[in-house]
């Protein structure tokens, strides 16, 4: 007989003991495939709505405004420089002011845009939870954070006060209706974003020309240090331009999402180690059900080598079951959970490190997110095989012979 044929008639022996290994592994399988494409879905999702609606991929602002944020330190020709960089790229105006409504104010921060150029390196027009975006023929309307609703009691269709310093020293202030409210994002811009048109800010700020920041977005083709390589390269000689990739620009975010990736091969171990616990238990138990056994094999011939083999064939056999079921039961879960994901219910707009969760959490699954679980899978197996099988390759024929 073959040592494949006498592995599988081996491992059903015991049916009871066998059963309970596969099911154990199936079932860690399982959950962990599944575990494993949620928290990537989560990061990812995170990283796509930083990028996506808050900070693009690399910024350029002027030299020094981050440290001191003056609406007089701008980008000389932005639109010259976004057409230099080759990639999708959209200025932007920033200014701190008041907006009030009847009788309540706060503290804001608005963002003038161009609303037709922004959409290509921004998705935050889709993240509306009442009203519309922004229309570059709309005069004096704006979209709000939906904190600052909240604050200043104001909806779509309400009308507010803005006002601030403009450029020339003078009072800055008109009256604006609002257009349409903002979904979480994150705590910045529910609480203090207003977003106008370029024109609108530029007439309200008497800032005619300039912009203080450059959000630019790479493709899947291009790296980001690339990315922000190509952003300094496009710059005039002599023009002292700051260039900050996002990871640059938060770096708690991007240390977060990365720590949080190593967690799940933590996890991975963690509940693999029980496994593997049961797994060289079982295997134990029947190598001492079966020491007579080896010591005949062993005293007929048969070497160590073909005797380990034997043992680990045995428990690969189990693992190639487990994961079969495992992958069989998590495929539909898993399709489930990418299409129509989980609804959270009050935990969206939750902000986790500054940014808002989303209402429903969906899963990621891709090869890698599969062959990490399965791969650690067979490597816990290899491991909690290692003590039973090399103790039936090394055991003396006459010590087993005596064994009771």
């Amino acid at each position: 007989m073959s040592i494949c044929g006498m592995a599988w008639r081996n491992i059903w022996r015991s049916k009871r003991r066998s059963v309970v290994t596969i099911a154990a592994m199936t079932f860690a399988l399982f959950l962990l495939v599944l575990y494993s494409g949620m928290i990537e879905g989560y990061l990812d999702g995170m990283e796509r709505d930083v990028l996506d609606l808050e900070v693009g991929d690399v910024q350029v602002f002027a030299q020094g405004y981050r440290d001191d944020p003056s609406i007089y330190r701008c980008i000389d020709r932005p639109d010259e420089l976004c057409e230099r960089i080759g990639l999708p790229a959209s200025a932007r105006l920033l200014a701190g002011g008041l907006a009030a409504a009847e009788h309540s104010s706060a503290g804001v921060m608005l963002r003038g845009l161009d609303s037709a150029r922004d959409a290509a390196v921004s998705r935050i027009s889709e993240r509306l939870q009442a009203g519309r975006w922004l229309d570059p023929a709309a005069a004096r309307e704006v979209v709000i954070g939906r904190r600052l609703a909240k604050n200043l009691g104001v909806g779509p269709g309400a009308e507010i006060v803005l006002l601030s310093q403009a450029a020339d020293g003078s009072l800055a202030n008109d009256l604006f209706t609002v257009r349409g409210v903002l979904m979480g994002i994150s705590d910045l811009t529910d609480r203090r974003a207003v977003y106008m048109n370029e024109a609108d800010f530029r007439e309200l700020m008497v800032l005619p020309r300039g912009a203080h920041q450059i959000i630019v977005r790479r493709s899947e083709e291009i790296s980001l240090e690339e990315a922000a390589r190509r952003v300094r390269a496009a710059r005039a000689q002599g023009v002292a331009l700051e260039v900050l990739s996002w990871r640059e620009l938060m770096p708690t975010i991007a240390s977060m999402l990365d720590s949080a990736r190593a967690v799940i091969y933590v996890i991975f171990f963690v509940v693999y180690i029980a496994v593997g616990i049961l797994i060289l238990n079982a295997m134990l138990m029947a190598v001492f059900e079966r020491i007579r056994e080896f010591g005949v094999l062993k005293a007929i011939g048969v070497g160590p080598g073909r005797v380990f083999g034997l043992i680990l064939v045995e428990s690969a056999m189990q693992a190639a079951v487990a994961i079969v079921l495992g992958l069989a039961l998590a495929t539909p879960a898993a399709w489930y959970l990418a299409e129509y994901g989980i609804d959270v219910g009050t935990l969206g707009g939750l902000s986790v490190v500054g940014v808002a969760m989303r209402p429903v959490w969906f899963g990621s699954y891709s090869p890698e997110t599969v062959a990490g679980p399965v791969l650690t899978l067979l490597l816990m197996v290899g491991l909690a095989v290692l003590y039973p099988g090399l103790k039936a390759a090394w055991i003396r024929p006459v010590q087993a012979m005596r064994h009771q």
